[in-house]
This record gives structure tokens, C-alpha cells and sequence, in this order.
């Protein structure tokens, strides 16, 4: 054969077959490209710069890791609808003499024309872009941009190498697919797995089982603690649910559809569900791909995007005053010494201590079951029963809430924020105390501890008559002597910067004092949220935009697929008497049928995900719900008028290729 001839006959089949190569390019240049640009930030110098860069560079590598693990997915899953669009056409090559060698050597030199554009368009872009996403972070942390241009190295030699690597088993991938293959298995490869699948009820029930047994684990726990260890168990299983209802559940369903004739025997109905049993078996896993996709852009653009609108309302709930000084393991002559050398700073640096809130008091975790607590140093540990206790002797409630309780020695008061506790006696590791009563309110410690309230299933205040019968108790639970945990929270309404330099002042004070403790302030603790929640944000925006990409590339190489495999269907329908009003409308009831489904189980998640997602934002101090839920909404709102649109289009290729 002449020289040039493969090149030219694999430029010929890439420009004839535009129409499910150009998405492909497409997709795998918008992959390239976001994949250098994270590594492009996780190389910057500018963000290697930053004050908070070790937590910016720890999340930035993880988004690295999911965006290049996506990526290998996306790409692998649509160069199979490549090459069992293609197969015909290397069936026909093999017939007309052209030995399967030569074949793999057609697709090698596709793959390198292919794989070398994507990458070269991919880098472009990436390196056009890169900027912009730089700024946009840096927007989004509220940092002043340094202006200047570079490529790092790095980055691009990680991407080049990557998907190169991607590339490559595509090809292994696709020269197996047709070496194993006879030359007729060739020709009919677009139509491999249409025959109508049983129904199998052990995988349809099993997924339902494991579909209800996700959502129980996220709507029944109650701890924030417990649902950060539970909640992965929870995705799995709705995964797999999710799996198990699309591939076998909707099976059964569409059968029983057939079986009831006053349904079943109308027009639209007959096509659409006789369509879909045909062949669901390849259709419901691209469809529970789609509604797992749409699930993980909801969540993760509404949790990311609460995080950041609410930043200053969890900087009010962590800091409900402007400065928090606060030492462990004291006595009351150092409270009293720390109390006075906090006065003598903040006169020192020109300031008045605005509506202070001092407060002593031991804590300590431990596991409840009924009326006995038992420290959880000399027990086994379980989130569902672990309850944190706050001792305060009743001079100190008295002071902080001008009350007049008066207990004897061996009684308490207990104000409950979380939980019961049975019968009228507290044992605590063999030391008890009589609970006389209960508190109906503790405004104080409400504010000063709402971040907190939410940690765990279960939170006492136990107030005893003395220290005697504080320390006797508190004792017992942790196994050795320890002193007051004292808080100190002030407001000074002076600015950003005078209030770091109290800080800063305050912390030399207390190494001096030589006292187990710290100094913080609000102003200094929002560059740190900042910088956590900011970066959350971006990624949450870059990974959302991904899966999207994916969503969308998912759903086009479906309905193009359905496409080829309904075109004949529906020429034999319009053969025997169907009008063209009746396919058109046919085909609208079919691709809304099926299209839809997901999004509607995506938003099923994601109303019993909520429960579980709300308490893990309380471990990132977002308590507040109707924010998140507002967020959600507004999520789901965008997203599903962006499906719409999805939808418009992929529809009207669907039907461009049906009634060709």
C-alpha cells in the first residue's frame, strides 16, 4: 500500500464519523483543560505564597485526585459508545479483506490524531483559562491578585502524561474489543444486548433494600459525629439501591406496565414502554449514572455554596464575642490572675471590654446508657450513646444568670439541651447525684455554646451544690484530678486590625502567665474559615461544572444511541400506518419518560440526604439549616432548568437520526 494510506484512511473515518467524534473531542478537551488548570493552582506560585496555602494545597490536591479519577471515568465511558458505534464499520473492513492487524493500526493512528488535538486544544485552553481561575479564587478568598502570567512546568508535563496514559488504554480497550470479535459479531456490534432481559426480583428487591436501609442511616442519626462516620455507609448503599432499581427494578415495573392493558394498549404508552423494556438492560445504567451525577451536583453545589454565603454567620456562632480567651486546667487563683492581666491589655492598648461573658466549668464525653454515664477513657466508644457533660457549681450559674439555686450537698440541677434521663439519680462511674430539677432555660450558655450543641445525640449542664461535689463526680469520670476549663469572651468594637493586635497581645500575656490556654479573636479566625470554606466553594463550583460536563456528555451519547437503535423501529412503525405527528409525539413521550426519571430520584436523594448533610455542616459550624435549605433549593431550581435545556437538545438530535 502506498505510504500515507492508513493516515489517510483514519483522518477520512474521524472526519466522517464528526458527528460522535466531535463530543468526544470536546469532552476530552474540557477535561485537559480543567485538569491542568487545578494542577495549574496547586503549582502557582501566588498560591504557594498565601499565608493559608498548606490548606489550600491540601484541598486543591485532593480536587486534583477526584477531577483526574473523573476524568479516566467520563472518557472510558464514552469511548465505549465510540467503539460500538464504529464496530460496523471495522466489521465491514475485515469482510472486505483488511486483516485485523491493519485495523489496529487504523485505530492506533486514530487515537494519536485524536488524543494529540485533544490535548493540544485541552493545554491551550487550560492555559488561556488558567488565569481566570486564578483570579477567581482569589476573588472568592478575598486576596489581592498579583498580576503576571506563567506555565508551570510541572503541570502541564502531569497532564500531557496523564492523559496520555488515558488515551492509551482507550486503544488497548478498543483493539481488544474488536480482535476478540468475529467479523459478523462486527456487523451486529451496535446491536449487542437488545434481547429482553428477565426480570430478576432478588436484585430489584435487593436494591430497594438497600436504597431504604441509605436513607434511614442519613435521616435517623442524629449526632453530627455519628452521621460523619455513617454517612459514606449511607452513600454506598444508595449507590447501589440506585443500581439495583434502574437495572432490575424498572424491569419489573415496565413488565407489570404490559401486563395492564388499559395502559399498555394506547399509542404512546405501547412504543415508549415496549421501547425501554427492549433494552433496559444498557439503558439503566446509563440512567442511574445520570441520577448519581445529578445527586453529587446538588449536593456538592449546595453544601459549598452555604458554607460560603453563611461564612459570617458561623463566625457569629463560633465567636459570639469579638475576642475568646480561654485557659484549661486552672485554679481560681490563676482565673483570678488571668481575668486581671486580660483587663490590664486591653486598657494598655487604648480599648473597654464591651459586654464580657466569663464563664468556669469542667467538661467531660462519656456514654450513657439511662441514668449511668461512664467516661469514655475506661470504656469502649459508640456515637449513639455518647453524651457530653458540663459541670457548673451553683455560685457560678447564680452569678451568670442572677438565679437563687440552692442545692445540698449531693443534689444538682440539670438543664437538658439534647436527650432524657430516666428516674431522678445521675450515676456516674459508682459516684451519684439526686437531680432535684430541671432548668427550663440557661441563656447564657444557649449563646455561648449553640456551635456546640449540636455535636452530639446527647448534652447535659449539671449543676452541683459545691466544687466538693463538682470535682467528686468529674473525677470519677475522667480517672485523675483536674482544674476549671475558664472562658473569657469580650466585645471591644474597635477595627479588623486593632483587633489583631489585641490578639496578638493577648497571646503574649498568656505565655507569660505560663497558662494552658489560648487567645483568638473573630477578625482572626475569618481569613482561616475564609480560606477553608472560600476554597470549598471554588472547588465545589469547579467539580459541580465537571460532573455536569459528564451529565451532559452522558445523556447526548444516550440519546444518539437510542437513536441508531430505534431508527429502524420507528420506519416500521411509519411503514404500517403511524403518522409523523404520532412518531414525533411517540418519541416525546418516550425520551420525556425516561429522561426525567433520574432528576426526579436525584431530588429523592436528596431529600433524605438532607438530615445527614445539615449535621455535617454543623461540624464546619453552619448550623443554619433554612440557609442550606434555601441553598438546595435554589441548587435544584438551577440544575433542573439546565436539564431542561440538556433535554431540548438531545431530543432533537434523537429525533433528527429516528426519522432520517
Amino acid at each position: 500500500m502506498r505510504r500515507g494510506f492508513y493516515a489517510r484512511l483514519a483522518l477520512g473515518n474521524i472526519r466522517k464519523n464528526a458527528e460522535t467524534y466531535f463530543p468526544y473531542v470536546l469532552a476530552s478537551s474540557a477535561t485537559v483543560m480543567m485538569f491542568y488548570d487545578i494542577l495549574f493552582l496547586l503549582f502557582s506560585r501566588e498560591v504557594l505564597n498565601m499565608r493559608v496555602g498548606g490548606t489550600l494545597l491540601t484541598v486543591l490536591f485532593l480536587g486534583a485526585i477526584v477531577t483526574g479519577f473523573f476524568a479516566f471515568i467520563l472518557l472510558l465511558y464514552i469511548n465505549s459508545f465510540v467503539i460500538k458505534r464504529r464496530k460496523k464499520e471495522f466489521g465491514l473492513f475485515n469482510i472486505l479483506g483488511m486483516e485485523k492487524r491493519h485495523i489496529a493500526r487504523i485505530m492506533l493512528l486514530e487515537t494519536v490524531f485524536v488524543g494529540l488535538l485533544c490535548i493540544a486544544l485541552g493545554l491551550a485552553a487550560g492555559i488561556l483559562f488558567s488565569k481566570i481561575a486564578l483570579l477567581l479564587l482569589l476573588r472568592i478568598l478575598k486576596v489581592e491578585p498579583v498580576y503576571g502570567f506563567e506555565v508551570p512546568v510541572e503541570a502541564a508535563a502531569i497532564t500531557v502524561l496523564y492523559f496520555g496514559a488515558v488515551f492509551l488504554l482507550n486503544l488497548i480497550y478498543n483493539v481488544f474489543q474488536v480482535y476478540r470479535s468475529k467479523p459478523v459479531e462486527l456487523l451486529k456490534g451496535g446491536n449487542v444486548g437488545e434481547k429482553e432481559p428477565g426480570t430478576k426480583w432478588l436484585i430489584a428487591l435487593s436494591g430497594a433494600a438497600a436504597l431504604a436501609s441509605g436513607y434511614y442511616i442519613a435521616i435517623t442519626t442524629k449526632s453530627p459525629i455519628a452521621a460523619l462516620g455513617r454517612f459514606f455507609t449511607a452513600v454506598l448503599l444508595v449507590i447501589a439501591g440506585t443500581y439495583g432499581l434502574f437495572t432490575a427494578g424498572s424491569i419489573a415495573i415496565l413488565k407489570m406496565l404490559r401486563k395492564n392493558k388499559k395502559i399498555y394498549y394506547r399509542t404512546n404508552p405501547f412504543i415508549a414502554v415496549s421501547g425501554m423494556i427492549y433494552r433496559m438492560k444498557q439503558n439503566a445504567a446509563g440512567l442511574a449514572s445520570i441520577c448519581i451525577l445529578s445527586t453529587a451536583v446538588i449536593i456538592m453545589l449546595s453544601s459549598t455554596v452555604s458554607l460560603y454565603v453563611g461564612l459570617e454567620d458561623v463566625l457569629r456562632t463560633q465567636y459570639i464575642r469579638e475576642i475568646t480567651v480561654s485557659a484549661y486546667d486552672t485554679t481560681d487563683e490563676q482565673i483570678r490572675e488571668l481575668a486581671a492581666a486580660v483587663t490590664e491589655t486591653v486598657k494598655r492598648e487604648g480599648l473597654d471590654i464591651r459586654n464580657p461573658v466569663a464563664m468556669r466549668y469542667v467538661s467531660q464525653m462519656a456514654l450513657q446508657d439511662g441514668s449511668s454515664f461512664t467516661g469514655i477513657r475506661t470504656a469502649g466508644y459508640s456515637f449513639r450513646n455518647a453524651a457530653l457533660l458540663m459541670f457548673m457549681t451553683a455560685e457560678e450559674y447564680n452569678r451568670l444568670e442572677g438565679g437563687n439555686v440552692q442545692l445540698a450537698e449531693g443534689e444538682a440541677m440539670v438543664y437538658v439541651i439534647k436527650g432524657k434521663i430516666p428516674g431522678d439519680t445521675m450515676d456516674l462511674n459508682g459516684q451519684s447525684l439526686r437531680i432535684r430539677g430541671y432548668l427550663d432555660s440557661f441563656k447564657t450558655l444557649e449563646q455561648f455554646l449553640v456551635g456546640v450543641n449540636r455535636m452530639m445525640a446527647q448534652n447535659y449542664v449539671v449543676i452541683t451544690a459545691n466544687e466538693q461535689d463538682l470535682f467528686r463526680v468529674y473525677e470519677s469520670l475522667i480517672g485523675e484530678k483536674e482544674g476549671y476549663t475558664y472562658n473569657y469572651l469580650f466585645d471591644t468594637g474597635a477595627g479588623r486590625e486593632t483587633q489583631l493586635s489585641l490578639v496578638s497581645a493577648l497571646k503574649e500575656r498568656l505565655k507569660d502567665l505560663r497558662v494552658d490556654g489560648y487567645a483568638s479573636g473573630r477578625e482572626e479566625a475569618r481569613e482561616a474559615f475564609l480560606s477553608i470554606y472560600g476554597v470549598l466553594f471554588f472547588l465545589g463550583l469547579f467539580l459541580g461544572t465537571l460532573f455536569i460536563l459528564g451529565t451532559v456528555l452522558i445523556i447526548y451519547y444516550k440519546q444518539i444511541s437510542e437513536g441508531y437503535d430505534d431508527k429502524a423501529r420507528f420506519t416500521i412503525m411509519r411503514k404500517v400506518g403511524l403518522s409523523h405527528d404520532e412518531v414525533k409525539k411517540a418519541i416525546r413521550f418516550q425520551v420525556l419518560s425516561v429522561f426525567f426519571l433520574p432528576l426526579v430520584m436525584a431530588v429523592i436523594h436528596i431529600a433524605a440526604a438532607f438530615p445527614a448533610v445539615s449535621r455535617l455542616l454543623a461540624l464546619l459550624n453552619l448550623n443554619n439549616v433554612p440557609l442550606y435549605a434555601l441553598c438546595t433549593a435554589l441548587t435544584i431550581l438551577v440544575f433542573a432548568v439546565c436539564y431542561a435545556l440538556i433535554y431540548m437538545l438531545t431530543a432533537r438530535t434523537y429525533y433528527r437520526i429516528v426519522r432520517a
